[in-house]
């Protein structure tokens, strides 16, 4: 039976600049948030930026962002019916959408 996340998405580039939008993702129970986001990337909106490495490894800590106000990894977090808020982290600079800066100053080029 297919269910139905609505993912609320902050986006932009910058505090002042950015605004949110909300985007209703079809999946099976199993399914990541990170799986919703590819799924809004194919389908809906290619131009939504995130970040990610592996999928369902937690090794690699690239998908870390907020969901309802809480740090998780969008690999291992699971789609839930209803509403979800899909935030950058906010203690790093935001670069667009829900990618920020991970990398320590001393291995940034």
């Amino acid at each position: 039976m297919t269910q139905t996340a609505h993912l609320v998405v902050t986006r932009g580039t910058s505090g002042d600049d950015t605004h949110i939008e909300s985007y209703d993702v079809p999946f099976e129970p199993g399914q990541s948030v990170l799986d919703g986001l590819r799924w809004i990337r194919t389908h809906h909106d290619p131009s939504l930026a995130f970040r990610f490495s592996c999928i369902s490894a937690n090794a690699c800590k690239e998908c870390m962002m907020l969901l309802d106000g809480k740090v998780i990894y969008a690999c291992t977090e699971r789609l839930t019916d209803g509403e979800m808020r899909v935030e950058p982290l906010a203690n790093k600079t935001l670069i667009r959408d829900l990618v920020t800066e991970i990398a320590p100053p001393d291995e940034r080029l």
